[in-house]
This record gives structure tokens, C-alpha cells and sequence, in this order.
């Protein structure tokens, strides 16, 4: 009965030690242990860069906003140039007597205390019955401003005849004035408003040859340019206007000879 017993007993504690094994949890694997920790610490990495890629994104949008808002700008500003462009060349070339009124206040503003009078032809009375009638464009002072003023004023009048031969008269009688330059393109406005053509290219052409450092220059080439264009003379019209561009891009002249060219374009000349 003894030994009974203590079997028994043996038995139980050896019970009691298979239930307290049982009831302790097994210990982790150290590689999981590891794998959760990169996952976890990639997955702080990912939301950081997903943040950070956000944040270039919006600061990329802004400086697009502002490169748009510059095209803007630039193209109002262009726009705004263009429009007052446009206006300056229709003040300055609307019609022909625009052109003279400008050059009549210029030229006067000098002379502005030197009053001119028609005079008398300056003939010798004996061969008066003979000689050639001179326009009344010579004036008491006889000075080539008077002279030239005189002339002026005949084309302002559209008196052109007359005005031809007074600035005729003025180059022969003062072919080194500072204003002959001046009085050698009204000469050709006078030929070319009268149509005479062929007359005016050659007018407009000896300011380019003689003066070439005139101011008249450009205004010059543009009309030769259009009395080729009146005679028909496509080609030399377009090499005229063509160098106009060429050389005075950015003067009134300029742009009048490109849209020129782009007339005879569309004529196809």
C-alpha cells in the first residue's frame, strides 16, 4: 500500500510538470523579430518620402503658377508695345499732308523771327524778256532757309508744278545747304505725288547716294522702293523694300516696307 502511494504521488507531480510547460508560450523566432522591424521601419521611411515628394510637388506648382503669371505679363506688356507702335505709325504716316505740317513746324521753329516775302526774280532787266521764269519761291532775305521755306510752303499748297521747280531752284542756288538733303526728298514727294514715277526714283535715289548719312534716308529708300512698286518693277521693289527691313527694322520706314512686302505677297508680285 505504501509503494502504491507513493506511485502515485510520482505520477501527479509528474502531471504538474507537464501542465506548467504547457501553460509557458514558446519564444519568438529572432529572423521575424528582425523582418517586423525593417517592415515597420520601411513603412516610417515610405510615409516620410511620400510627405517629402508632396511637398516638392506643391513647391514645383507655385513656381509654375509664377512662370504663368510672367508669360502674362510679358505677352500685356508686348501687347500694350505693339498697340502704341501701331499708333505712332498711323500719327506719322496717316496721309501726306500729315508728313508736311511735321517737317513745316520743324524747319520753321529757327526761323520763327525771320519773316519771308516774295520778291523779284534776281534776272538782269535786260534779259528779262528771255530768261526763264523763276517760281516766286525766292524770298528778300536771301537766305536758303527763306528759300526753302518758300518751297515748303508751295507743296504744303499742293501747288506741286511750282513747288518742283522751286526746289529745283533751291538746289541749284544753294547745293550746300544743310537743308538740301531735305529739299532733295520733297523735290521727289513733289514728282511722286504727281505721279511722275520715274522722275521720283530718281529724286529719292540721289538722297541715298548723296546723303548717305541724312535722316532722310530710310524715307527715301521706302519711296524708292514704292515707285518701282508703282512701275511695276516687282523685282527691284522687293530688293528696295527688302533692304528697308533690313537696315531700319525699327523705324516707321521699316514697317512700312514689310507691309509693302507682304501686299505684293498676297498680290503675288
Amino acid at each position: 500500500m505504501i509503494m502504491r502511494g507513493t506511485a502515485l504521488a510520482l505520477v501527479a507531480t509528474g502531471l504538474i510538470g507537464l501542465s506548467g510547460c504547457a501553460s509557458t508560450p514558446p519564444e519568438q523566432d529572432p529572423v521575424q523579430i528582425k523582418l517586423n522591424d525593417l517592415e515597420t521601419r520601411l513603412a516610417r521611411i515610405e510615409h516620410l518620402m511620400s510627405n517629402q515628394s508632396l511637398l516638392q510637388m506643391a513647391n514645383e506648382s507655385e513656381a509654375l503658377r509664377a512662370d504663368v503669371r510672367g508669360v502674362h505679363d510679358d505677352v500685356d506688356k508686348l501687347g500694350n508695345e505693339l498697340e502704341t507702335s501701331r499708333k505712332r505709325q498711323r500719327d506719322l504716316y496717316a496721309d501726306l499732308d500729315q508728313r508736311l505740317k511735321a517737317l513745316e513746324t520743324h524747319a520753321a521753329a529757327p526761323a520763327a523771327q525771320t519773316p519771308a516775302a516774295p520778291v523779284a526774280p534776281r534776272a538782269p532787266a535786260a534779259s528779262a524778256a528771255s530768261a526763264p521764269a523763276r517760281p516766286a519761291a525766292v524770298t528778300a532775305d536771301g537766305t536758303d532757309r527763306g528759300n526753302y521755306q518758300a518751297a515748303f510752303a508751295l507743296l504744303k499748297d499742293s501747288q506741286y508744278d511750282q513747288a518742283i521747280s522751286a526746289f529745283t531752284n533751291f538746289l541749284s542756288d544753294f547745293p550746300d545747304s544743310p537743308l538740301a538733303d531735305n529739299a532733295q526728298y520733297w523735290l521727289g514727294e513733289a514728282y511722286y505725288v504727281n505721279k511722275n514715277y520715274p522722275t521720283a526714283l530718281e529724286a529719292f535715289q540721289r538722297v541715298v547716294d548723296k546723303y548717305p548719312q541724312s535722316r532722310k534716308v530710310p524715307d527715301a529708300l521706302l519711296k524708292v522702293g514704292y515707285c518701282q512698286y508703282e512701275m511695276k518693277q516687282w523685282d527691284q521693289a522687293r530688293k528696295a523694300l527688302g533692304e528697308v527691313t533690313s537696315r531700319y527694322s525699327d523705324s516707321p520706314a521699316g514697317r512700312l516696307a514689310q507691309q509693302r512686302l507682304e501686299k505684293m505677297g498676297t498680290e503675288n508680285h
